[in-house]
């Protein structure tokens, strides 16, 4: 069992108004569609992609 922290995020809203960047960003962490769920690792490249589009997300810690 990795003793790596992780993160449970979800896409809460819909990417298709919001800019470009954000939708890469978006499609970067893995997320497709609506209230689709991925789990990621907490590092420092991910904390800033979730913080990018922060407005968009929900967040939890695993």
């Amino acid at each position: 069992m990795s003793t790596k922290k992780q993160l449970r995020v979800t896409l809460i809203r819909s990417v298709n108004k919001a800019l470009p960047k954000h939708k890469a960003t978006a499609m970067g962490l893995g997320l497709r569609r609506m209230h689709h769920t991925v789990v990621v690792e907490d590092t420092a490249c991910t904390r800033g992609m979730v913080k990018k589009i922060d407005y968009l997300l929900s967040v939890e810690e695993v």
